[in-house]
């Protein structure tokens, strides 16, 4: 899943190289932590916050297949 969601980020920043997932390991769930360099947080998130919706449709899409809960932060 964390790279999946890396593979996204990197995809459609200006920063590629400063894109970072880091996953913390919950009892119930998996959480999944990017950080974007400031200039790329509006790409990410994009108008009305349909990108950063559309990743976690996905992940969440992916975790159900794989049986596990996944939830993405972005900062």
């Amino acid at each position: 899943m964390k790279e999946l969601i890396e593979y996204i980020a990197t995809s459609i920043v200006d920063h590629p190289e400063q894109v970072q997932v880091r996953e913390v390991r919950g009892r119930n769930s998996t959480i999944l932590e990017l950080h974007v360099a400031p200039d790329d947080m509006g790409r990410v998130i994009g108008k009305q916050g349909r990108i950063a919706s559309a990743m976690r449709t996905l992940l969440k899409a992916a975790a159900t297949r794989s049986g596990g809960r996944y939830v993405l932060e972005i900062s």
